[in-house]
């Protein structure tokens, strides 16, 4: 299993890689060196500034579900172990899908906690990220809308018609699966108890659960679940700080393009950060090569005159450089830390 996790990895980057010689290709190695090196130190350390802010809302947003759920964790440790739950986004496949496995057992580790009240937490909270994300979207295209006309340009026209599809969508989805959500629930159990059933017998050192006992965890983790969403003022507490984060993360962006003195609307980050988001599902480790592929693409599409395909593929690297790999470093060492067994303490300040 460790074997195959590994080798998915890797393939993973390797993938990553190769998508990112093509788009620098695609840039012009010359050309984005020079566009590079001409950035602004003052602009980068800005950038620098807008990833930490989004780091540490979005752990204000994990923070405030884990307490409705009664886990008691500090801001400073939920900052801490946010980071390391994108760590294991950026290094796995898949993006959350891959990490919050991982990012449930940093909790339990840190806080104490039950693992399927961990896994609730943070499954909540990816899934809490998604509102204002296509809410954000939705006022960047009507504002962009009202100085461009669309119906001019089919690459922009179609990337503003896919948010506002999954502003549909996406609540649609989410409304039905509570409607239905113990119907849901018996059909994961049932699905999933031989599996686990299975996979444990294969594990050395791992005892075969009963199926009374995989009935009881899935069920404590629905019961999570309904408990964050029975909470209004939790569930507001945690839209803010997500709605907080994505605007930090657009800021970055716009940021990353003043580094290299070009000025564009702050629409157009509003529009194409969360859009380029969803590319995160793609087998790539956390979206890497996927997302920088379509943030250049729709950057591309939009009327900018000033951006081209180097300044475009720049601006991105430098945008995205700091959003990956200052969680990936900080992250990297957080979840080293646990695992030598020195630990954060929850309720340290």
């Amino acid at each position: 299993m460790v074997r195959e996790n590994l080798r998915a990895t890797v393939l993973g980057f390797g993938g990553a890689v190769a998508v990112f010689a093509l788009l620098f290709y695609f840039a012009g190695i010359e050309d984005l060196l020079a566009t590079l090196q001409s950035a602004d130190p003052r602009y980068l350390a800005l950038v620098l500034l807008a990833t930490l802010a989004w780091l540490a809302a979005w752990s204000l947003s994990l923070n405030t579900v884990l307490g409705v759920l009664g886990v008691d964790l500090s801001p400073v440790a939920s900052f801490l172990v946010f980071a390391g739950a994108t760590f294991a986004n950026n290094i796995t496949p898949f993006g959350q899908a891959g990490g919050e496995p991982v990012t449930a057992y940093l909790i339990s580790r840190v806080a104490n906690a039950e693992y399927e009240r961990s896994l609730a937490a943070i499954a909540s909270v990816d899934t809490l990220n998604f509102v204002p994300s296509i809410t954000l979207a939705l006022v960047g295209a009507g504002y962009f809308a009202t100085e461009v006309a669309l119906g001019t340009n089919r690459n922009l026209l179609a990337a503003v018609g896919a948010v506002v599809l999954l502003a549909v969508l996406v609540p649609t989805l989410i409304y039905v699966g509570w409607q239905r959500r113990y119907s849901l629930e018996a059909r994961v159990v049932s699905g999933l108890t031989p599996l686990i059933r299975s996979l444990a017998d294969r594990l050395p050192r791992v005892s075969v659960p009963t199926p009374e006992g995989i009935e009881r965890r899935i069920n404590g983790f629905f019961r999570a679940i309904e408990r964050v969403a029975a909470n209004p003022r939790g569930l507001a507490l945690a839209l803010g700080a997500s709605a907080t984060g994505w605007l930090c993360q657009m800021l970055a962006l716009w940021l990353a393009f003043g580094a290299i003195g070009i000025d564009v609307r702050f629409s157009i980050a509003l529009v194409v950060v969360p859009i380029a988001a969803i590319a995160g599902v793609t087998p790539l480790p956390g979206g890497a090569g996927g997302i920088e592929t379509v943030l250049v693409l729709l950057l591309l599409a939009a009327p900018l005159s000033q951006v081209t395909e180097p300044t475009a593929v720049a601006a991105v690297v430098i945008f995205r450089g700091a959003v990956y790999w200052v969680p990936t470093i900080l992250g990297g060492i957080v979840v080293a830390w646990i695992g030598t067994g020195l630990g954060i303490e929850a309720g340290a300040e």
